[in-house]
């Protein structure tokens, strides 16, 4: 007997990113492209031509809307069907409001492939993947009681970088490589490198997205830097 095959709709605008996205779904086993799409009208006109897939990969800043909306249209149409977001952005509101539209699931793009299609694979099972840079802030922020909240956020605004290190970091946020970053503080390689390390170590991170999305979070980079 042939194995079960899931369906699988995926909206991201970007080209690059979307043919990787693209290429994980081909190669995971039980998984096949139903299609790749790059906008929320293409998106919401596909779901209204076709059954709905088993589930949505979706980024949620395109350029005709929010990804948001076109997991609230999936939902609207059948509740058997999941959607995961796959995005730079991880503040709360983004989270929350994906969650509420009914996402089960949300990971940051610089998630490897095989955690990818493992998270796919998971959904499909019931359960509800999440980055655990995502986890973790959420935890932070529900766990603050309602009364130490200023004091919590008066204390973030103390940076734990340094001044060379919040520019290093400035530059990851834009996508520079570690080569280019060297070019551009006029620093070895290696020296990038090292500073990186620090960055990754002092933020409790182990990514480009995380180090970016807790830097967000901690008010180290303008809401605009990724």
């Amino acid at each position: 007997m042939q194995p079960a095959m899931h369906r699988v709709l995926l909206l991201e605008d970007d080209p690059v990113t979307r043919d990787r996205l693209a290429a994980i779904v081909q190669a995971a086993p039980g998984l096949v492209l139903a299609a790749a799409l790059a906008d929320v009208r293409s998106a919401l006109a596909w779901l209204a031509a076709h059954d709905p897939p088993r589930v949505l990969l979706a980024d949620l800043q395109l350029p005709d809307g929010s990804g948001i909306d076109v997991i609230r249209r999936l939902r609207q149409l059948t509740p058997v069907s999941d959607a995961m977001v796959i995005s730079v952005f991880g503040d709360e509101a983004h989270v929350v409001g994906a969650i509420e539209a009914g996402a089960t699931g949300y990971l940051l793009k610089d998630a490897a492939a095989d955690e990818i299609a493992q998270a796919v694979h998971r959904l499909i099972a019931g359960e509800s993947p999440i980055s655990s840079a995502i986890a973790r802030h959420l935890l932070r922020r529900w766990q603050v009681p309602a009364a130490a909240a200023p004091a919590a956020a008066a204390a973030e605004v103390a940076s734990p970088l340094t001044p060379r290190e919040r520019e290093v970091l400035q530059l990851i946020a834009k996508g520079l490589s570690y080569q280019h970053i060297a070019q551009a503080l006029q620093m070895s390689p290696h020296t990038v490198t090292t500073h990186i390390k620090q960055i990754y170590r002092k933020l409790e991170v182990h990514s480009r997205g995380e180090a970016v999305f807790e830097a967000l979070q901690l008010g180290l980079l303008p809401p605009s830097a990724p």
